[in-house]
């Protein structure tokens, strides 16, 4: 059995949809420090001026280190119009664009308090139209206690994980011996970025999943996934 934990983001890139692939149970983690220049609240996107980045506004200041379950959205400036727009600006003309704009305008249309809610109701869409099916576990309901590494390990236990798959920055901090302790596999994601068909010129990895979905449609899955 193999455990994914991953941070939540805000429309994700193509691993984490990969990772959540390859896992047998997959937890967001969500009741750990919230990062201010990470991906928890922005992604980009492909325009035919280059990269833009959508960042949803949040309310950190005087908020002294804020979960990221905590982390609440700056509804002050029209940030999902904006987006909702720039989205249909700049994929309008992409073969998928009709098939899949009336998930973003729903989502788009309701209003947010907290990051988490509209990170995991773009997740859970997302994953619905790359038809992937996964249950979601969120870490800060598994009552498992410790912090950094030894969580980690604390969580493939309470599952009885054989192995545990973690993206490649980890290996800058993440202590391997404590998984070796407990006999679980640690696999470090080296993730194969996929081309794909992309509108706007020369090809751009690293963008949010949206990207791969209006161009390649159906395919999408098959494609991130490298099969």
């Amino acid at each position: 059995m193999q455990i994914v934990v991953l941070q939540p983001g805000y429309l994700p890139w193509l691993g984490f949809f990969d990772q959540m692939y390859k896992s047998d149970v997959f937890v967001i983690y969500d009741d750990v420090q919230f990062d201010k220049h990470g991906w928890r609240n922005r992604n980009r996107i492909k325009t035919a001026q280059g990269i833009q980045w959508l960042t949803i506004p949040v309310l950190t200041k005087g908020r002294e280190k804020p979960l990221i379950n905590e982390v609440l959205i700056n509804n002050h400036s029209d940030w999902r119009k904006a987006h909702f727009g720039s989205i249909k600006q700049n994929y309008s003309r992409a073969p998928f664009f009709s098939t899949y704009i009336n998930v973003f305008e729903e989502i788009y249309a309701k209003e947010w308090e907290y990051l988490i809610d509209v990170n995991m109701a773009f997740v859970h869409a997302l994953m619905d139209k790359l038809q992937l099916d996964r249950e979601i576990l969120f870490s800060s309901k598994l009552d498992v206690p410790e912090t950094k590494t030894h969580r980690l390990v604390n969580i493939c236990v309470k599952f009885g994980a054989t192995d545990y798959l973690t993206g490649d920055a980890a290996e800058d901090y993440i202590d391997e011996s404590l998984f070796i302790e407990k006999n679980i596999r640690l696999h470090y994601h080296y993730y194969n970025h996929p081309n794909y068909s992309q509108m706007y010129g020369e090809f751009v990895p690293f963008l949010s999943v949206i990207d791969l979905l209006f161009n390649e449609g159906p395919r999408s899955l098959e494609i991130l996934t490298n099969k």
